[in-house]
């Protein structure tokens, strides 16, 4: 195969996670023997991988005024494109979140010079209504000459609404974190650094607050988990979605929870990120609706236990009792019977701990993620 790979992704780093995943697939490619050219914008920064040919062409992108990015964005993707091109590039790799007119316009700009469309799909599907996405969708999945995603049943949703047949559709698993990120040990230290008691048993949980996050499912367990446990701790750390948090704060106070509770509802910085995981003691995802999980595979990085919700995506990564817990997904009763279960149980939640370990580190490696992305290429 042509070995020259254009991975082109505006995003970055950018109030996200999300350049971990680049670096570590142009890593994974790399050690892969591919060539790799990333480009993305200023904000973020060179990781100065070996090998990796590096370019910030869409320069500071996000700015409060959209005619501007617009255009920035469209200067960033013509001289990235055309510039891969020009590098004998024949492979363009986009990362999609959103339906939008913008990816159209870089795939449209890709097959105008004869390359070749790669496309990661993270979330199938925007978690709201949007009939605008489902027209940009039928045509980028049109233009697509390949497309990775990563589970089966990401799969089977995007074979539900893509025009591409299902050969072309290949699951590559989301990398772990672990090149990228400094696992604490100290968890003393790292609850006195957050202002956490350092004698409680903490839970975790961690991510941005949506609706779909099932947060609500959890704070409605929580009580019957204090009458047996009353030394736990539920740490909620991040920020709600459009700034509303007034549905769980109201069943905390109905359920009188607020002594049992710690909210950090706020963005978390990328420094205290590694401290919140060291601090806890079991992290809780409770979602409702997933595609893919990246605070799972966060935790599991992080070299922390996980119990989630028995969503299919999920169950593809955990397996109960053995590298993680699960629950019945939306079932409140269910889930407080199985934290009560779990704590009562410290040998049998560090055993997970560590097969949990075990599995992101070597299912999720860089190094199983390149082979698998350049194993799909070659089917081109």
């Amino acid at each position: 195969m042509n070995r020259k790979v254009a991975i082109i992704d505006p995003l970055g780093s950018f109030g996200s996670s999300h350049h971990f995943y680049l670096f570590g697939q142009s890593e994974g490619l790399i050690n892969s023997d591919v060539e790799v050219c990333l480009y993305t914008n200023k904000e973020t920064d060179n990781p100065n991988i070996k090998g990796l040919r590096f370019y910030q062409f869409y320069g500071f992108l996000f700015s409060s005024n959209k005619f501007f990015s617009t255009l920035k964005y469209i200067k960033g993707s013509a001289l990235s494109i055309f510039h891969a091109k020009f590098f004998g590039s024949k492979f363009f790799h986009f990362h999609v979140f959103r339906m939008r007119i913008n990816m159209l316009f870089n795939l449209i700009l890709v097959k105008l010079l004869f390359g070749k469309v790669v496309l990661t799909v993270h979330d199938v599907g925007a978690f709201a209504n949007n009939n605008d996405a489902s027209f940009y969708a039928k045509w980028i999945y049109k233009l697509a000459d390949l497309v990775l995603t990563h589970n089966e049943f990401s799969k089977e949703e995007i074979i539900k609404v893509t025009p591409i047949p299902e050969q072309k559709i290949h699951i590559v698993p989301h990398g772990n974190y672990t090149p990228f990120i400094t696992i604490q040990k100290d968890k003393n230290h790292s609850r006195a650094k957050l202002n956490l008691p350092k004698d409680k048993t903490i839970l975790l949980f961690f991510g941005m607050i949506k609706k779909v996050k099932g947060l609500e499912i959890l704070l409605e367990s929580f009580k019957k988990v204090i009458d047996k446990n009353p030394d736990t701790i539920l740490l909620i750390a991040g920020k709600p979605w459009e700034n509303d948090f007034s549905l769980y704060q109201k069943i905390i106070d109905k359920n009188k929870l607020s002594e049992n509770i710690i909210l950090h509802t706020k963005f978390i910085l990328h420094e205290d990120v590694e401290h919140y995981y060291c601090a806890s003691d079991l992290v809780v995802l409770p979602y409702k609706k997933i595609y893919q999980s990246g605070v799972l595979i966060m935790t599991l990085s992080y070299e922390k236990p996980a119990l989630v919700s028995d969503l299919s995506p999920l169950k593809e990564i955990i397996s109960d009792n053995e590298n993680g817990f699960l629950f019945q997904s939306e079932n409140a009763k269910d889930l407080a019977e199985k934290l009560i279960k779990i704590l009562a149980n410290k040998e049998g939640l560090e055993r997970v701990r560590l097969k949990g370990t075990e599995l992101i580190n070597t299912k999720y490696g860089w190094d199983e993620i390149g082979r698998l992305t350049k194993l799909a290429y070659e089917t081109l």
